[in-house]
C-alpha cells in the first residue's frame, strides 16, 4: 500500500473512530486496515490513534497528522478535478445529507439528474431527521432548514417553509378547531422529535412569543408515523409545511391556527467554503440551488 493509500485509510479510521467501520467503508477487511494503520504509525515513529475494546480515538499528534492528511487529500483532489477540468469530464464521489422526507422529495431527483449528465460521478446519500456533520461524515453538501450560526461553512439560501399545525377533518368535526393557541391543551396531540421531555410548540400572538406544551400522549420520531397518526384521527400534529402538504391538499389533514404560525424556516443549501471547493462540488451546488428554488415545496 502506498503513501497516499495509507493516509487515506488513517483519515477513515479517524472519522468512522473505528477500524471495523473503516473496513467496511473502505471495502478492505479489518486486519487490513488495523496492517496499514501499525505500518503508519511505526513509519512516522510515534502513535497516532488509541485503541480500546470499544473506542478508537486519536491522539494529539493524530489529530494534528489528521488535519494534514485531510489537507494533502484535497490538494491532491483539486489537483485531479482541475486536471480533469479541462477535458470537460467531472468524476469522483459527492456526499450529500438532507431531511429524510425533504431528501426523498427534493433532493434525490437532482442527484439522479446530477448522475446523469456526470457518468464518473458518484454520489452517497445520508437522508436523516438532524443535523448531520460534514466533516465528521465525510460528506460535501447539505440541506438543511433551519437558522444556521456562523460557521466556516458556506450557506445559500433557497426558499423557506412554515411551521404549521394540523389535524384530521374527522377529528375537528368531533373535538372542534382550536382558535387560539392557548386552546392546544385542551385537545390530545402528536409530538414529532427524538427528545422524551415534553414538546413545545412556539407561536406568535400580538407580536410576541407564545409557548404551549401540548397533551400528547403518543411521541414519534419519525415524521411517517406522525403524520399516520394524524390522519387517522388521534390528534392534532405539528410539523414542516411541506412534511403535510400531499395529505392537506388531497383533504386528509387541515392546518390550524395559521395566523399564530411563528418565523418561517429558512431552506439551506450548505457546503464548506474557501479555495478548495470542486468544480464538481461547485457545479453540484449550483443545480441544486436552482432546482430547489424552482421548486413547488410550500
Amino acid at each position: 500500500m502506498d503513501r497516499l493509500e495509507t493516509l487515506h485509510v488513517f483519515v477513515t479510521v479517524a472519522e468512522q473512530r473505528g477500524f471495523a467501520a473503516a473496513a467496511r467503508r473502505l471495502g478492505m477487511s479489518p486486519p487490513s486496515v488495523t496492517r496499514a494503520i501499525a505500518a503508519l504509525e511505526a513509519r512516522i515513529g510515534t502513535e497516532l490513534l488509541k485503541r480500546t475494546t470499544r473506542s478508537v480515538r486519536l491522539t494529539e499528534a493524530g489529530e494534528r497528522f489528521l488535519s494534514d492528511s485531510r489537507r494533502i487529500l484535497a490538494d491532491i483532489e483539486e489537483a485531479e478535478q482541475f486536471a480533469g477540468d479541462l477535458h470537460g469530464a467531472l468524476r469522483g464521489q459527492l456526499g450529500v445529507t438532507a431531511p429524510v422526507n425533504f431528501g426523498r422529495r427534493f433532493v434525490a431527483p437532482v442527484v439522479v439528474e446530477f448522475l446523469a449528465a456526470h457518468a464518473q460521478v458518484s454520489v452517497r446519500t445520508l437522508f436523516l431527521d438532524r443535523i448531520v456533520d460534514l466533516v465528521d461524515e465525510g460528506l460535501d453538501v447539505a440541506v438543511r432548514i433551519a437558522e444556521l450560526p456562523d460557521s466556516t461553512l458556506t450557506a445559500v439560501r433557497v426558499g423557506s417553509v412554515r411551521r404549521v399545525v394540523c389535524a384530521a377533518p374527522a377529528y375537528l368535526a368531533e373535538h372542534g378547531v382550536p382558535q387560539r393557541p392557548a386552546d392546544i391543551v385542551e385537545h390530545e396531540a402528536i409530538a414529532f422529535g427524538a427528545a422524551p421531555s415534553a414538546p413545545e410548540w412556539r407561536f406568535v400572538a400580538r407580536s410576541k412569543p407564545v409557548v404551549i406544551h401540548p397533551r400528547a400522549r403518543l411521541l414519534v420520531n419519525t415524521v411517517d408515523v406522525a403524520l399516520a397518526a394524524a390522519v387517522a384521527g388521534r390528534g392534532l400534529v405539528r410539523l414542516l409545511s411541506y412534511q403535510v402538504d400531499e395529505a392537506v391538499r388531497a383533504g386528509r389533514l387541515e392546518i390550524v391556527l395559521a395566523p399564530f404560525e411563528p418565523p418561517a424556516l429558512p431552506v439551506q443549501v450548505v457546503h464548506a467554503g474557501g479555495r478548495r471547493v470542486s468544480t464538481k462540488l461547485r457545479r453540484f451546488v449550483d443545480l441544486t440551488v436552482s432546482r430547489l428554488r424552482a421548486a413547488p415545496f410550500p
